[in-house]
């Protein structure tokens, strides 16, 4: 399913500088998950994964956990590229679900 303008939306809403927005519009990603296009939410998570907010890292974290569960290897793919500077609160939401050894290796790699 397409979204149409939600491209737009969610760039317009990941640059305000209203912290309710940026984390809006990494939640509204959801919907993209739900009709598989798993790669908008992993884009909109990589815009942040610099924000100085909890509450921006909690949100990403649940949207890649998401993704992670309809698609582990994307998941795998994008903490490859990016466990060793994410935020540990995002790391550690994206890695709830995962086995408890397959976690230790993620923290092992992220930033302190």
């Amino acid at each position: 399913m397409d979204y149409p303008g939600s491209s737009a939306l969610l760039a317009k809403l990941a640059k305000s500088k209203n912290l309710w927005e940026q984390r809006a519009s990494i939640m509204f990603t959801w919907a993209h998950i739900r009709a598989g296009q798993l790669k908008v939410s992993t884009k909109q998570v990589e815009l942040f994964l610099d924000h100085p907010h909890d509450l921006i890292h909690k949100t990403a974290g649940w949207m890649l956990r998401e993704v992670g569960k309809r698609d582990i290897k994307l998941l795998r793919s994008f903490l490859d590229a990016h466990a060793a500077i994410m935020p540990r609160v995002m790391l550690r939401y994206a890695i709830e679900k995962m086995t408890e050894t397959e976690r230790a290796k993620w923290l092992g790699k992220a930033k302190s």
